[in-house]
């Protein structure tokens, strides 16, 4: 009995997690669509096939939503840049630069997700603990990374300064008016080859 107990609670489980990827999708689908202000729990529900009260299951407010997507988002992208640090040497900071920036230029939704929280300052406490989380798992791959190239005072500060310069140049170039799709995601990896040189020297 108590194992038949055991297998059912893990059948729920799994179908809690398909649900709440469920919404998280719906809710990503729709931030590619209209602005974080335009987007309501009314329409994630519609969105992903269920009722407004069913969104409240698992989530408590819209803000949880979106940074539980921020937060799903982010663990693929520091993951990604963490895989290509643990190939092994021979491995720059340029590279992963390149990584980080192609990944937002890919997934534009995640970038302003990341950036609206970033730029407006409102998130509730619980979605902010899961907004730090997936920021600390990529500054901790960048952390590594200055470390392996000499870095020893301040590695942190210098994380957070990578991670806003490579930002900065997405929010500054990614949409430049007049500017071609194709010219702009060519500087953009210019622009992150730059910068990745300038801290390298710096920290070497």
């Amino acid at each position: 009995m108590p194992q038949k107990k055991a297998i059912l609670t893990k059948i729920r489980e799994g179908e809690r997690e398909v649900r709440k990827n469920l919404i998280i999708d719906a809710s990503v689908r729709l931030f590619a669509k209209k602005t974080f202000n335009q987007v309501g729990i009314r329409d994630i529900a519609a969105e992903a096939g269920l009722s407004p009260a069913s969104i409240y299951r698992y989530f408590s407010n819209r803000d949880d939503l979106f940074a539980e997507a921020l937060w799903r988002e982010g663990r693929i992208i520091s993951e990604e840049i963490r895989h290509l640090k643990d190939l092994g040497t021979g491995v720059s900071l340029e590279q992963m630069a390149v990584t980080f920036v192609t990944h937002l230029l890919e997934h534009s939704t995640f970038f302003e997700m990341m950036t609206h929280f970033m730029i407006t300052g409102k998130i509730g406490k619980k979605a902010l603990e899961k907004f730090n989380d997936a920021e600390r798992k990529l500054l901790d791959v960048f952390d590594e990374m200055f470390q392996s190239i000499g870095a020893q005072n301040q590695v942190r500060l210098l994380s957070h300064a990578f991670f806003a310069s490579l930002n900065g140049i997405l929010i500054t170039f990614r949409n430049y008016p007049g500017r071609p799709p194709e010219d702009s995601r060519k500087h953009i990896l210019r622009l992150a080859s730059t910068i990745s040189m300038v801290f390298t020297r710096g920290s070497s």
